[in-house]
């Protein structure tokens, strides 16, 4: 697609509306992109990420202090690293599908940058300073807690930590080793694609039983998917050993 043709689409996933959509055009813009086309008279997003980095921070901190006034400041520190690092900023770029809006050169596009983690984490941090420079500080924080209001809705904080600082089959299998003394296996149920953009489709088995599904461009991240389907499974008691 074009990055224009997708800018309405974009919007209404951030709930929000560019009254410049030059600052969105600009957030899309990788080096690589000017770097093959010298010609036009435009800047990348770089200057944009490092605005965006400030703003996040602030933003969940904002918000975690609000949510959480009893922390010490030790905690809330911990909070917002587990919060605000690649892989989440990635795991929310890819729901809002930045990567296709990317303008990028051809190297990078043939090398994947659609895909690449540091990229699109880059890329979501412009994109969210080019909403701050576009609506103010209010704006972006509501984008903000939008887009990051699974880790903003904890009822029992006591857990947030613990959740927030391990990863998906770390905590599964904590959990099913308190619950069931069961370790979870992990087993490849297919791949498709060409060698070069291979797609893994993962199983988290438990007891003979397969629990859930997951898939990712590596085995890793297909079984940190099928964790976390797994976690959510258990979590609303949809699955019982037999």
């Amino acid at each position: 697609m074009k990055p224009s043709d997708g800018f309405e689409t974009l919007q209404n996933l951030l709930g929000y509306r560019f009254g410049d959509e030059g600052l969105l055009h600009r957030a899309l813009v990788h080096r690589s992109y000017l770097h093959e086309n010298p010609h036009l008279d435009e800047k990348d997003n770089e200057t944009l990420e490092f605005l965006g980095d400030a703003v996040l921070g602030l933003a969940i901190s904002h918000f975690l202090l609000e949510h959480f006034p009893d922390y010490n400041e030790g905690e809330l520190s911990r909070l917002r690293s587990a919060i605000v690092n690649e892989r989440e900023l990635t795991r929310i770029a890819v729901e809002l599908n930045l990567g296709e809006y990317l303008l990028l050169g051809k190297g990078e596009e043939m090398t994947g940058g659609r895909r690449k983690a540091s990229l699109l984490a880059d890329s979501l941090e412009a994109l969210l300073a080019s909403i701050y420079l576009d609506g103010g500080l209010e704006a972006v924080l509501g984008v903000i807690k939008k887009l990051f209001d699974v880790y903003l809705r904890f009822e029992k904080r006591e857990h947030v930590l613990k959740a927030l600082d391990k990863d998906y089959k770390t905590q599964l299998q904590e959990l099913t080793q308190a619950r069931y003394k069961l370790t979870p296996v992990y087993v490849l149920d297919r791949e498709e694609g060409p060698d070069h953009d291979k797609t893994f489709h993962m199983n988290v088995v438990l007891e003979g039983q397969v629990l859930a599904g997951g898939s990712g461009k590596s085995k890793k991240d297909a079984q940190q998917a099928a964790a976390e389907k797994a976690l959510q499974i258990i979590a609303a008691d949809s699955w019982s050993l037999d």
